[in-house]
């Protein structure tokens, strides 16, 4: 079998971090390469030089067989490399036809142009299986059609070699199934594919060998026929790794159920479409508890913390926190929900979590800016938040300890990291959390694992959000699941399996009390 790529003795550093230390890839043509490894291990730099994003200091370059200089995307492209990111490069006001061939146009004129564009793009959909409506605008796509859109962009432009940075990350299961079935085909037609991923049931399930880094460098390198989830784990931090239920016995016993704190009845809200968003949807959270939130993304959960957190205003239902009763006409605002001791972890730590071109330090202290020990007379104490934000920072891990660092340079496990401290930081009675773990290495899942359950045990009430079913069943003491805008079951933790979880969530079985 030849090589697709081979990269030798690549090294890259910016400033004093190194961020490839003498690392070797040898990728043979026609497989699936997993390269997976901790935020900041190096894997996206290592592929952003591939795809010419960045030049290395040192080393060599082999493409199919040739030496290669890679000095930008253009010269990637050519070279038969496509690269779908992690946060999809589409315009989202043009179509999904427009984006394709925006910048690669065949003719001058558009008319001409579109037609041969669709006329290549109905080809190639038939001969992979990605199906995208080219004529609607990116906007109104779901996510997995994006990324569909994204692969297809760059098989219209030749692409050979395809790197793939944390493909599933916002993907729903049954869209990352669809999007596996699609590499599988794209890999028996010949497509060499670099998957670059957090979640090693993934490396196990596609990818035929796997490349693990740490630090820089490269740890293991093997068929996944002679590795395991265990094994992958530890190279890739560098010990045990404990992030399911088990882990929960090496800590402090929760504490028992106590008092309510949240309690929400009858809520309702409706999307800008008038489409049901929540209905009559009731639920309570209790001191020492982790209650997890399970259903396929997109069936009200998003809603239900907006509406919890104050960030949205229901169309009926009512909300009783700490003794405090909330209505449409006067709901909880998000100012006044930290006032009363809840703070909201949001499930897109981009969008609503951070300001990426803040500074660490003021990104800490967003929500939190008028708090007397920031704020004198309107006058911002720059030094107590400097302060607080090292100690976040040395708390949670977060790395590299600089609030100085604008917050878009921290990789996605060290943002989350750095919104969970702040969240955390004022001791909140309830936490709301969406997506504690969207994009996170294995060793910063443990970490916020851990976190949580602290919480918890201390006495806080958390509703936890996730897609992963995995991490609702490590985390949650007891679980609701969402359909279509409803609590459609509750279960106990003990009660809880995926099966049991999946039936629910599709509608197969009775609700069953906790």
């Amino acid at each position: 079998m030849s090589r697709a790529v081979a990269m030798k003795r690549i090294n890259k550093r910016f400033g004093a971090v190194q961020a490839n230390r003498d690392v070797d890839l040898s990728v043979q043509a026609g497989t699936v390469h997993g390269i997976v490894g901790e935020n900041g291990a190096g894997k996206s730099t290592l592929m952003s030089i591939l795809y010419g994003f960045y030049e290395a200091d040192s080393g060599e370059i082999e493409v199919e067989g040739k030496l290669v200089r890679i000095r930008g995307a253009h010269e990637a492209i050519a070279l038969g490399i496509g690269m779908v990111h992690q946060h999809f490069m589409l315009v989202e006001n043009l179509s999904a036809l427009d984006n394709v061939m925006l910048g690669a146009e065949p003719s001058w004129r558009l008319d001409v142009a579109r037609a041969q564009v669709r006329q290549k793009l109905d080809v190639l959909m038939r001969q992979s299986g990605l199906k995208v409506d080219l004529d609607a605008l990116v906007q109104d796509l779901p996510v997995g059609e994006r990324q569909r859109l994204e692969i297809l962009k760059t098989l219209y432009r030749g692409a050979r070699i395809l790197i793939l940075d944390e493909p599933t990350a916002v993907l729903t299961p049954q869209e990352t199934d669809a999007l596996f079935d699609t590499l599988r085909t794209l890999r028996e037609r010949g497509t060499t594919i670099l998957l670059i991923t957090h979640k090693l049931k993934e490396i196990m399930a596609l990818c035929d060998v796997v490349t693990v880094m740490r630090a820089g460098a490269v740890v293991l390198d093997c068929a996944i026929a002679d590795t395991s989830i265990d094994a992958l784990a530890q190279a890739m931090v560098g010990r045990r790794v404990q992030i399911g239920r088990e882990a929960a016995a090496d800590g402090v016993a929760a504490a028992t159920r106590g008092a309510v704190l949240l309690e929400a009845k009858g809520l309702r809200c409706s999307d800008a479409l008038g489409i049901a968003r929540l209905t009559d949807v009731s639920l309570t959270l209790r001191a020492g508890e982790i209650v997890g939130i399970a259903g396929v993304s997109g069936n009200g959960q998003s809603e239900l913390l907006e509406v919890l957190s104050g960030m949205l205003t229901p169309s009926g239902g009512e909300l009783n926190l700490h003794g405090e009763r909330f209505t449409p006409t006067h709901w909880l605002t998000p100012a006044a929900a930290r006032r009363l001791r809840l703070a909201h972890v949001p499930e897109d730590r981009h969008r609503r979590g951070l300001v990426l071109p803040f500074m660490a330090w003021e990104s800490a202290a967003l929500g939190y800016h008028d708090r007397p020990r920031y704020s004198l007379r309107g006058w911002m104490r720059r030094a107590a938040m400097h302060a607080d934000t090292a100690a976040m920072m040395e708390r949670y891990d977060v790395r590299p300890r600089n609030a100085l660092l604008r917050s878009s340079k921290f990789s996605g496990g060290n943002q989350q990291k750095l919104v969970l401290a702040r969240e955390a930081l004022p001791e909140p009675k309830v936490l709301l959390v969406g997506q504690p773990t969207r994009g996170v290495d294995i060793g910063a899942i443990e970490f916020i694992h851990g976190r949580l359950r602290a919480m918890r045990d201390a006495g806080g009430a958390l509703l936890v959000v996730s897609s992963e079913l995995d991490e609702i069943l490590a985390l949650a003491d007891r679980v609701l699941v969402m359909d279509r805008g409803r609590i459609v079951g509750e279960l106990p933790i003990d009660a809880c399996s995926e099966r049991a979880l999946g039936l629910l969530m599709g509608g197969a079985q009775q609700a069953v009390a906790a």
